[in-house]
C-alpha cells in the first residue's frame, strides 16, 4: 500500500481499530488480549495461538475469559503472511522473546522501507524478576514496550540506554487484568485462604510437596477457614512454563489426605479473589491482583528469598511471611510506597466507572472495572499508539539485534521459527496456494494434539523418572 493511501485513510471517518494479538500460552493470551482492550477500546479483535509446546487449549481459553472476533491456532510464517494480506492496525505480541524478535524481523522483511505497516506492541506477562536483558533485548524494535510499573520503565530504558538502543519505545502502563471488586473485610480473622500456585516455581517435587502438605497443615490447624489450593492447569496441561510436578499429583500422597476444608480449585483468578481473605504465594503475579484489591498478601519465605524464586522482587513490600508466621495469625498488607512503585493502586482509594462495556469489549464485570479503573495509567500509552497511527507511514522496524551486532545469536533465533537470516519464511514454512481441505486440517490438527500429548506426557512422567534415576 503506497504511503499516501495511509495519509488519505487516516483523513476519512476513523472505522474501529483492527487489532491482532499473538499469543503463545494461556496466561500471555489474557495479557494480549486485555491489552489490546485498554489501548484501543471497541477494536476488532482478531487472535492467533502460536503453534507450539504452550499452546492453551479450549478449557485453558475458556477459564481465562477473554473472547476474540476470530482466534486460529497459527506458525510464524503463518501469522506473518496474515498480517501482510489483513493489514492490521495494531499488532499486540504477547509471546516469550524469542519469538518476538522472529515476528519483528519478518514485519521488517515485509516492510523494508516506510510504509503503512501495523504498529507493533509488546510487554511483559506479570513480574520481571528474571533475564531481564536477554528478554528486553529480544524484544526491542518494537514501536512500543510496555512496562507494568514505573519501577520496570526504569529498568527497561536503562537497559536499553546501556546498549546504546533507542529507549523511546518503553512506555509505562499497568497490568491489564487488574481490577475486580475491592476488598472487604469481615473481621480481623481470614475465612477463605487461596495458595495459588505457579507451574515452574518452585521446581523440585520435595519442595513443592512441603508447600502443598503445609497448606493442608494450615486448613487442620483453623478448621473455621477453607484453603484453596488454586491452580493453573489440569495434568497433561501447559501453560506459560512447564510443570513437571502437578500438584493434583502430589496431593494424592499428603500424609492423611487433604483436610476436608483444603481443596484443589480451577478457574479464573478474579473470580477466586472475589472470596479471599488471604492469597498466599511464592511469587505469582496474583499477588499483585490481590494486593490491587487490598487482600491481605503472603509472599512465602519458607524456601528462602532467593532470585530463582522470584520473590525476591516482593522486598520492601511488606508481604514476605512463611507459613508458620501465617499459622499464628498474621494477615500481611502490602507497603503503600511499594505499592505505587509497582503500578498497584489499592482499589480502596480507587473509584470504579459503572458505564458499560464498549462494543466489542469482553462481557465480563471484573474487565469492565479494570478498564475503567486503569483508565488514566494507559492514557500515555493510547496517546502514543494514537500519535503513531496518524502518521502517514512508520519506519522501518530497527532491533538491537542484527546480524552485525549478534551474527551467532540471530540466526539460531530465528531459524526456530522457521524463518531465514533476512527474516523471510524458509521454504514450506507456510501453506502456498489453495486451503487443504477439511479432512487435511482434521488430520493435521489430530497429529499436532497427539504429539503435544506425546511431549507433555514426557516431561511429566519420563523426564521425572529419569532423573529420580540418574540419583541413584
Amino acid at each position: 500500500m503506497p504511503v499516501s493511501n495511509r495519509s488519505a485513510q487516516r483523513s476519512a471517518p476513523r472505522s474501529p481499530l483492527r487489532v491482532a494479538v499473538l499469543a503463545d500460552s494461556d496466561t500471555r493470551w489474557k495479557w494480549g488480549a486485555l491489552t489490546a482492550r485498554r489501548l484501543a477500546p471497541g477494536h476488532r479483535l482478531t487472535g492467533h495461538l502460536l503453534r507450539g509446546r504452550a499452546t492453551p487449549t479450549a478449557r485453558q481459553l475458556g477459564e481465562v475469559g477473554v473472547r476474540a472476533d476470530r482466534l486460529t491456532e497459527v506458525t510464524c510464517a503463518e501469522f506473518l503472511a496474515d498480517i501482510e494480506r489483513e493489514r492490521y492496525d495494531v499488532v499486540v505480541l504477547a509471546l516469550v522473546g524469542g519469538a518476538v524478535q522472529a515476528v519483528l524481523h519478518g514485519v521488517r522483511a515485509l516492510w523494508p522501507d516506510p510504509a503503512a505497516r501495523p504498529v507493533i506492541v509488546t510487554g511483559y506477562v506479570g513480574v520481571v524478576y528474571e533475564k531481564l536483558a536477554d528478554g528486553l533485548l529480544l524484544r526491542h524494535g518494537a514501536d512500543l514496550v510496555l512496562a507494568n510499573s514505573r519501577h520496570d520503565a526504569q529498568r527497561f530504558r536503562a537497559v536499553y540506554e546501556g546498549v546504546g538502543a533507542d529507549a523511546g519505545c518503553v512506555t509505562e502502563i499497568a497490568l491489564p487484568f487488574l481490577g475486580g471488586a475491592a476488598y472487604e473485610p469481615a473481621g480481623s480473622r481470614a475465612t477463605t485462604v487461596v495458595f495459588a500456585v505457579q507451574p515452574s516455581v518452585p521446581e523440585s517435587r520435595a519442595d513443592r510437596a512441603y508447600l502443598l502438605e503445609r497448606a493442608a497443615g494450615h486448613a487442620r490447624l483453623h478448621p473455621d477457614r477453607e484453603v484453596l489450593v488454586k491452580l493453573r492447569s489440569r495434568p497433561g496441561e501447559h501453560t506459560t512454563h512447564l510443570e513437571e510436578q502437578p500438584y493434583q499429583r502430589l496431593a494424592a500422597k499428603v500424609p492423611g489426605g487433604l483436610p476436608a476444608n483444603c481443596r484443589l480449585a480451577y478457574g479464573n483468578m478474579g473470580e477466586v479473589l472475589d472470596g479471599a481473605d488471604l492469597l498466599v504465594t511464592v511469587s505469582s503475579t496474583a499477588a499483585l491482583e490481590s494486593l490491587h484489591r487490598g487482600i491481605p498478601t503472603a509472599v512465602l519465605t519458607d524456601l528462602g528469598i532467593r532470585e530463582a524464586l522470584g520473590n525476591h522482587h516482593f522486598l520492601g513490600s511488606g508481604c514476605l511471611a512463611s507459613w508458620d508466621q501465617l499459622d499464628a495469625g498474621l494477615l500481611p498488607q502490602g507497603d503503600p510506597e511499594w505499592l505505587a512503585a509497582q503500578g498497584v493502586a489499592p482499589l480502596a482509594t480507587t473509584p470504579l466507572a459503572t458505564t458499560p462495556l464498549a462494543a466489542g469489549a469482553v462481557a465480563d464485570a471484573t474487565v469492565a472495572d479494570a478498564i475503567a479503573a486503569d483508565a488514566d495509567v494507559f492514557a500515555a500509552a493510547r496517546a502514543r499508539l494514537a500519535a503513531l497511527l496518524e502518521l502517514p507511514g512508520l519506519p522501518p522496524v530497527a532491533p538491537y539485534y542484527t546480524l552485525t551486532t549478534a551474527p551467532r545469536y540471530l540466526p539460531g533465533i530465528l531459524a526456530r521459527h522457521h524463518l531465514a537470516a533476512d527474516g523471510t519464511p524458509l521454504p514450506g514454512a507456510a501453506r502456498e496456494g489453495a486451503e487443504p481441505s477439511r479432512l487435511r486440517r482434521r488430520l493435521r490438527s489430530h497429529l499436532r494434539d497427539a504429539a503435544r500429548g506425546l511431549y507433555r506426557h514426557g516431561v511429566q512422567r519420563v523426564a521425572p523418572l529419569i532423573r529420580r534415576m540418574g540419583e541413584l
